[in-house]
């Protein structure tokens, strides 16, 4: 006889989509759940990002939960403290902390056939099974760190964003930035001010758009705790507003013409005095081909005196400093990273195994991952992802 399941629902990952899951199973009267966390406390990428000027670029009324809103923001795009502080304060509304085990990896996650169900493995060698596996496990938590040559000869200090060491002093230390992502367009402008120098390696230009970014007064947040519907009629706004947005990528030309005419002026309006920054930071590509950036600071920062736009490849790192591909050396105690997550192999650390022993990273190593809208993948009965293959930014 073949005893039940440990739980119904495992989910691992306790970031915004795995406590979301947990908390609609919640409130579908669903008991039989647990949630595996590998960190000591919740919160993913909004946990493990700490660096200056972390903040979403999504308003913040919209990043969060439609059942679970906080009428308490202090700006339209918040910082990361505030994120977390909100993630940690929807788990102490929901009573979810009696659910989720911490500092608890899964590293196997493995289908019984004759039994109809899960058994998870953690790393310390405990077994747990489940009916149903919801993958909540974010994208963006693995770093990627570029194998440059002679990297591992550098006798500075070195770091990833999502890494920062905030007991390295920046004071008067000459820094290189890898990359203008998402990330770097937002600690650049924060540490550029406290060193010396700051050369900023870029591969390719990003498209910029600004942020319109403000602080919600005591007054309108006073007006969302009184009238809910007030702040829900915001977050619709912004949804749809974004929504509208969202046609720039399938191809609406003149969507397209004014997006890139409204950066391009945002641009030009920041660097005019500096014709060589501007040309180096203009993309070469149509906007909407990469991920479009927020900022209403990174520009100026690469106007700063004290700061370097570089286009030119690294061709190595030495005991030093960096050299590039024209023979250039700059000199540098401090080299960050703000290259980014390997975001398409969000298995690598996991052992998923379906029918048959099928794995599953081998076979999207294989081929090309994909899943039934981006959640089920055959051959793996009852495990989901909640952020799969061919989902997410657009």
């Amino acid at each position: 006889m073949i005893s039940r399941p440990d739980y119904n629902v495992a989910i691992i990952g306790a970031g915004f989509a795995g406590l979301t899951a947990a908390i609609r199973l919640q409130r579908r009267g669903s008991t039989s759940f647990v949630v595996f966390e590998r960190a000591a406390a919740v919160g993913g990428t909004w946990r493990d990002n700490v660096y200056p000027g972390c903040a979403v670029d999504i308003p913040a009324p919209l990043y969060s939960m439609s059942f679970a809103p906080n009428p308490n923001w202090s700006r339209l795009y918040s910082g990361q403290p505030e994120i977390l502080a909100y993630l940690h304060d929807t788990v102490r509304r929901f009573e979810l902390e009696r659910h989720i085990r911490f500092e608890t990896e899964i590293v196997k996650t493995e289908f019984v056939a004759a039994e109809g169900r899960w058994h998870l493995t953690t790393r310390a060698g405990q077994q747990t099974t489940a009916r149903v596996v919801l993958m909540a496990i974010g994208p963006l938590n693995r770093p990627a760190v570029p194998r440059l040559p002679g990297l591992d000869t550098f006798r500075g200090h070195t770091f990833h964003s999502s890494r920062w060491d905030h007991g390295y002093d920046l004071a008067g230390k000459r820094v290189a930035v890898v990359g203008t992502g998402a990330s770097a367009i937002q600690f650049i402008p924060e540490i550029a001010p406290q060193v010396a120098r700051l050369h900023v390696f870029q591969r390719s230009a990003p498209w910029v758009l600004p942020r319109l970014d403000r602080a919600f007064s005591e007054r309108e947040r006073g007006w969302f705790r009184r009238l809910p519907l007030w702040q829900k009629a915001l977050r619709t706004f912004i949804y749809w507003r974004l929504e509208l947005q969202g046609l720039l990528f399938l191809g609406n030309e003149r969507l397209s013409k004014l997006a890139t005419s409204i950066a391009n002026y945002h641009r030009h309006k920041a660097l005019k005095r500096h014709p060589e920054i501007e040309q180096k930071a203009t993309p070469t590509y149509q906007l909407g081909c990469k991920r479009v950036l927020l900022s209403n600071d990174y520009f100026p920062a690469l106007a700063r005196p004290n700061v370097e736009l570089l286009t030119a490849p690294i061709r190595e790192v030495t005991a030093t400093g960096i050299v590039t591909e024209d023979g250039q050396t700059r000199d540098i105690d401090l080299l960050i990273f703000g290259t980014g997550f390997v975001a398409s192999s969000i298995l690598v650390d996991m052992h998923v195994r379906g029918l048959g022993g099928r794995d599953l990273l081998q076979e999207w190593q294989q081929a090309v991952p994909e899943a039934y809208q981006g959640t089920a993948v055959a051959g793996f009965p009852n495990l989901l992802f909640i952020i799969g293959p061919n989902t997410g930014l657009a």
